[in-house]
């Protein structure tokens, strides 16, 4: 692709990774989903752990696009590109479900997307295996995050955890890629900052 056209086409999923605008590739999970007793502080509860869910897809789209930017070999940016395709559903859902919940996107969609782009390239820039690494211990994080989630919901919260459901069966199967392409294990140190910056995203996204 030209590099004309590939910066195009990075802007526009940047910008509709921001403003939560996607089209669902796949099915909604939630589709056909009834919800059982749910009061309205458990709805709002989980309009803001989808937020939380949200901000973490947009910060996936923009570690892919950015780790793409600087991955050399031709087989991991085509696993890459895969794997950010399939996170687009995952801003459709979580975004779709925000709305039916009454809940609102991130304010700070912006800051989150270029700081986990900067976060991406500079991983890549340290090779494929160190890349694939940070990739695989991210989507690690993420389904322990997820499943975290499933046991705040509300048990009639069923559409919720429906999305939630289908939304980490995809992180484990991106987990499993990056190894089965060679990811290197990550020193602790590493993992635990990484645990760090997600603590602080977390707690802020579910307030903004």
């Amino acid at each position: 692709m030209p590099l004309i056209d590939a910066f195009i086409v990075g802007l526009d999923r940047a910008l509709r990774a921001i403003a939560g605008v996607h089209a669902c590739a796949r099915p909604y999970p939630a589709a056909g989903v009834t919800d059982g007793e749910c009061d309205a502080s458990a709805r709002a509860e989980a309009a803001a752990l989808m937020r939380v869910n949200h901000v973490g897809e947009v910060c996936a789209q923009a570690l892919y696009q950015g780790q793409a930017l600087t991955a050399r070999s031709p087989e991991n940016r085509r696993a890459l590109a895969q794997a950010a395709a399939e996170e687009e559903d995952h801003l459709a859902w979580s975004a779709g479900r925000i709305r039916e919940l009454g809940g609102r996107l991130s304010l700070l969609n912006p800051l989150w997307y270029g700081g986990a782009f900067a976060l991406g390239a500079a991983a890549g820039a340290l090779g494929d295996r160190h890349s694939l690494g940070f990739l695989a211990e991210t989507e690690r994080q993420v389904e322990e995050h997820l499943a975290g989630h499933l046991d705040r919901l509300a048990p009639g919260d069923r559409r919720t955890r429906a999305v939630v459901e289908a939304m980490r069966t995809d992180e484990a199967k991106h987990r499993q890629t990056a190894i089965e392409l060679g990811a290197a294990e990550l020193p602790q140190a590493v993992k635990l900052g990484m645990r760090v910056m997600a603590k602080v995203m977390t707690t802020v996204a579910h307030r903004l």
